[in-house]
């Protein structure tokens, strides 16, 4: 072959190579995400929510943490990420509860970690009150004030709450992730656990875009 085709081949390569058929495919609608209709409102303001829906009992959940904590930490100072506990069944309320008492009681950050470890890798009955109050008395906090708050009004209502945003999600399983309360996805969705980062980034842009009334 002349110098002068293989020159040519070698810039075809090179030319498809860098084409939109070689580049990392971007997510797709109905693929690797999914619409919220009709859209929800959401909690943070002006900053861009990004709100996991989970269960302290599902072990995808479980398996799902060192990788989204992470990811977290590092959001742009316009991201929000949030988490709220869902409901499909009775048996998942005592999750919820125990989730919005910590919250209530401002030591969620340090403990929820410590709930899904004492759940999975130790076995406790979060079903169980009286299992979940040893637990918690264990971590230095007062096991009445505790119950009180956990069986409150307040706390009530959240769980109230979250059961109707599952529904209005209209999410099939857990964990999913809702961003800016307009798009859903989930690890289900993205191949795995850690094609769930890539995508919520997609989507944040998305949402950036979006409140920029850019196309």
């Amino acid at each position: 072959m002349k110098t002068s085709k293989l020159f040519a081949v070698a810039a075809l390569f090179l030319g498809l190579a860098f084409s939109p058929l070689f580049a990392s495919a971007q997510p797709q609608l109905g693929k690797e995400y999914t619409l919220v209709s009709p859209p929800q409102p959401t909690e943070t303001g002006k900053k861009i929510e990004v709100l996991e829906l989970f269960w302290y009992g599902c072990p995808h959940c479980f398996e799902l943490e060192p990788i989204i904590v992470p990811w977290a930490k590092k959001l742009p100072k316009d991201v929000v990420f949030r988490r709220m506990p869902a409901i499909f069944r009775d048996s998942w309320v005592p999750g919820a509860k125990a989730f919005y008492a910590m919250e209530t009681l401002g030591v969620l950050d340090r403990l929820n970690d410590k709930l899904f470890d004492a759940i999975h890798l130790r076995g406790l009955d979060i079903a169980d009150e009286g299992a979940l109050l040893d637990w918690i008395a264990k971590q230095g906090i007062d096991r009445n004030k505790f119950a009180a708050i956990y069986n409150s009004f307040g706390v009530q209502s959240k769980v109230m709450h979250a059961r109707q945003m599952t529904r209005e999600y209209g999410i099939s399983g857990v964990p999913s992730v809702i961003v800016d309360g307009r798009y859903l996805t989930s690890s289900s969705m993205t191949g795995g656990h850690r094609g769930l980062p890539p995508v919520l980034d997609y989507l944040i842009d998305l949402a950036r875009k979006e409140r920029a009334g850019k196309p």
